[in-house]
């Protein structure tokens, strides 16, 4: 892994490298229950799908005042991909652009995961981080 993480998402990657094998899915569960819900202004706006993940899950950026605010939606019964869109949003919510653009798309290799989630889904977490990477590198972040 090259790059160095924002200092949320090292403290997220490490607690998961920290926690027993057993506890990590759980630990991935509990994140995907504290994923923020879409604010009232973005419910019926139309998000970016991540075509990568097996389950439908949106993503939209914003910078305000330098700073990217994340927002995702996904079903409640897509925990694992809500577990791995709200480490993204924990992690980096607050970040520079600069800072989410020099985020390693391979920073959840560290996490452990791979042991307890399969190939494909792990995939899943570097395609949510290329979406917000490229969502911040056009005009579909919008600034507020």
């Amino acid at each position: 892994m090259s790059g160095t993480l924002p200092a949320r998402l090292q403290e997220i990657v490490d607690e998961f490298a920290e926690v027993d094998r057993t506890e990590r899915l759980d630990l991935l569960l509990d994140y995907s229950r504290s994923l923020r819900p879409l604010p009232a202004r973005l419910e019926g706006v139309e998000l970016e799908r991540v075509p990568e993940c097996q389950t439908p899950l949106f993503v939209q950026t914003e910078v305000e005042e330098g700073r990217v605010h994340l927002f995702f939606a996904a079903p409640d019964e897509a925990p694992t991909s809500k577990g791995f869109a709200a480490i993204i949003q924990s992690g980096l919510e607050g970040c520079s652009v600069d800072e989410i653009l020099g985020t390693p798309s391979d920073f959840a290799a560290g996490m452990g995961l791979a042991d307890v989630v399969s190939p494909l889904r792990m995939r899943s977490v570097g395609a949510i981080l290329a979406r917000v990477k490229r969502q911040l590198m056009t005009s579909d972040a919008p600034s507020t």
